[in-house]
Formats: structure tokens, C-alpha cells, sequence
């Protein structure tokens, strides 16, 4: 059972990271060329579903990591 929660955590650890990796941080080149960000933005579509599985990732984690350090 602990390898199994064990597994499911790294997955879930790889799938955190690639999707906070994918994360649109700033403004493109303007950014690089440290052109400020003055517009506020709201999240929408594919940034806004990111964002939320990010969140649901994040939960997930949290309840493994429980999980793993509660049965062992």
C-alpha cells in the first residue's frame, strides 16, 4: 500500500512541477527588456483551467504526503 501512495506522490510531484512550469509568468519580451506589467490582468481560459488544476495538484499532494507520513 505505501509504495503505491509513493508512486501516486512522484506522479503527482512530476505533474506539479510540469504544470507550474507552463505557467505564463509576465509579459513576454517586454519583461526581458524590463518593460513593467502595468495592465492587471484576469485570468482566462486556458491560463484560468492551468491555474485551477494547479490548485487541484497542489491538494492533491498535500493529502499523499499525509497519507505516506500517517501510514508509515
Amino acid at each position: 500500500m505505501t509504495n503505491y501512495l509513493l508512486i501516486a506522490q512522484i506522479l503527482v510531484a512530476i505533474a506539479l512541477i510540469t504544470v507550474v512550469t507552463l505557467q505564463v509568468r509576465g509579459g513576454g519580451l517586454g519583461g526581458i527588456f524590463g518593460q513593467p506589467e502595468s495592465v492587471y490582468r484576469t485570468r482566462r481560459g486556458v491560463e484560468k483551467s492551468l491555474l485551477q488544476f494547479t490548485i487541484a495538484l497542489v491538494v492533491m499532494f498535500v493529502i499523499l504526503s499525509i497519507l505516506v507520513v500517517y501510514i508509515t
